[in-house]
């Protein structure tokens, strides 16, 4: 399970995803350097030509070589959902799965448009299939592809796909949203088709319905896109709104205890205990100026009890991403302090008073430091050993490992 948003705004636009995973699937963040083309390139189970990559960012499940989302030096940006069809994806052969068609759309595309002809002809090519989480399951999916001024909903079933262009603003979340109005589409469809016809029947779809609306109701708040902070905010709505919204309370609030019958208790931040969790996040400020840096602000972990680290890519291929994003430590305490407030929500307010103060300096200092990527390389450094630091010390406070 998944939620993936993108804004479009005068000067650019907004993309934005907390990717829900098995809670024990470590999920890490890293840059990774341009690369050249080469006979061969091995993803999870294929191997395919390699035509060399441009420079990326990427969270990545350290099982998996493709990526849950990230974004590339051309402003690109990619991420995906589990879908269910009426093709049965346990029974396809191994071939490229969703998070493949993630990390290579970022790594061959300069724009949304070509990112989209990228993974629709590696599907054409190649097709889909193969387990693609820790509990042995196959699923096929559907992406939010975004650049600065455009984005596009592609949704898949197996070799057959739709795509349609967002408008100002859109979200996806874990079911099948293109009807008749899609733009371009597999060979499968004629036009009029309707593309819910690959929508598994009977399959219930509460469960993405209700953080689908959340999106939503995000994105028409307001009539630009939402800024960072209200992201943020948003990717750790626990079913009352934003935190600090109208109507949540101005304190962060703790889990829902449990998942009901219509699916309240399945939200935004993702606590399905020993089911689902929110296993990482992040907001990324897409400019329309090409010679502007990217911004990004990625959370290891849950994001409810985690911090978003300010990160830097651009201009150019140099990105300042902070060592501790690719720790393990980090994340395995992050997870313990989710596990924590599951079990005593009342938990999250001492929790945050330790985390809210760290946040709010790393994000001041980010914004004093400008747009230059070597005075940001300097501070990474010490962004991730904060944050690591604080969490550990959270773990090991008696009464919260």
């Amino acid at each position: 399970m998944c939620d993936t948003l993108w804004a479009l705004g005068p000067q650019g636009s907004i993309f934005a995803k907390n990717s829900d995973r098995p809670p024990t699937e470590v999920q890490l963040v890293a840059a990774h350097d341009r690369r050249p083309g080469a006979p061969t390139l091995g993803t999870q189970y294929l191997t395919i030509p390699d035509l060399g990559a441009a420079a990326t960012v990427l969270a990545r499940p350290t099982w998996l070589w493709g990526a849950e989302h990230g974004l590339n030096e051309h402003g690109v940006a990619i991420g995906n959902e589990e879908i269910y069809t009426v093709v049965d994806a346990a029974a396809a052969p191994p071939a490229l799965i969703g998070m493949d068609l993630v990390r290579l759309g970022l790594e061959r595309a300069r724009t949304a448009d070509e990112a989209l002809e990228v993974v629709t002809g590696l599907l054409a090519r190649f097709g889909q299939g193969g387990v693609a989480n820790t509990y042995g399951e196959a699923y096929f999916s559907s992406f939010l592809i975004a650049d600065p001024v455009r984005a596009w909903v592609l949704e898949t079933a197996g070799s057959a796909w739709a795509a349609k262009p967002v408008g100002r603003a859109g979200a996806i979340s874990n079911r099948i949203t293109i009807g008749t109005d899609w733009s371009v589409a597999s060979d499968d469809l004629v036009p009029g088709d309707d593309f819910d016809r690959w929508r598994r029947p009977g399959e219930p779809t509460g469960h993405a319905d209700r953080r689908l609306a959340a999106s939503r109701a995000l994105l028409a708040a307001r009539p630009g896109p939402p800024g960072p902070r209200q992201t943020v905010a948003h990717l750790r709505d626990h079913g009352r709104g934003p935190w600090g919204a109208p109507g949540a309370g101005d304190a962060p609030q703790g889990p829902p205890a449990a998942v009901l019958a219509d699916f309240t208790g399945v939200t935004v931040c993702m606590h399905v205990r020993g089911f689902m969790a929110t296993t990482s996040s992040m907001v990324a400020e897409l400019p329309a100026d090409p010679s502007a840096p990217r911004r990004a602000w990625v959370a290891t972990g849950s994001p409810c009890v985690s911090v978003f680290v300010p990160v830097l890519f651009g201009p150019g291929p140099q990105a300042a991403v902070p060592d501790a994003l690719g720790d393990e430590q980090l994340w395995h305490d992050v997870a313990t302090l989710r596990t924590r407030v599951e079990g005593d929500p009342e938990a999250m307010a001492a929790i945050r008073g330790v985390l809210d103060p760290i946040e709010a300096e790393l994000w001041e200092e980010a914004d004093a430091l400008g747009g230059e990527p070597g005075r940001w390389t300097a501070a990474a450094g010490s962004w991730g050993s904060r944050v690591a630091a604080a969490a550990a010390g959270l773990v090991n406070r008696p009464g919260v490992a």
